[in-house]
């Protein structure tokens, strides 16, 4: 990870689903970054290098999510 992006994560505007509750547990965060590239964080470690993905890949991923794709 390059030093540019390593400050991008550092400010970037995590947020997560509100159904996810005050506690927090189990969830993943998510912020918008530049170039067109998403982060993907777990909530329960922060610290720990997050997931970067082109924006067309996260879109990809939720649209399979919404449909049922992904169910266990």
């Amino acid at each position: 990870m390059n030093d540019e992006l390593a400050d991008e994560l550092k400010t970037a505007a995590w947020r997560k689903a509100t159904a996810s509750g005050a506690n927090g547990g189990d969830c993943i965060e998510v912020a918008p970054l530049s170039g067109d590239r998403v982060g993907i964080r777990d909530t329960e470690s922060p610290e720990q290098a997050p997931y970067v993905v082109r924006g067309s890949v996260f879109r990809a991923w939720v649209d399979g999510a919404k449909k049922g794709e992904f169910d266990f």
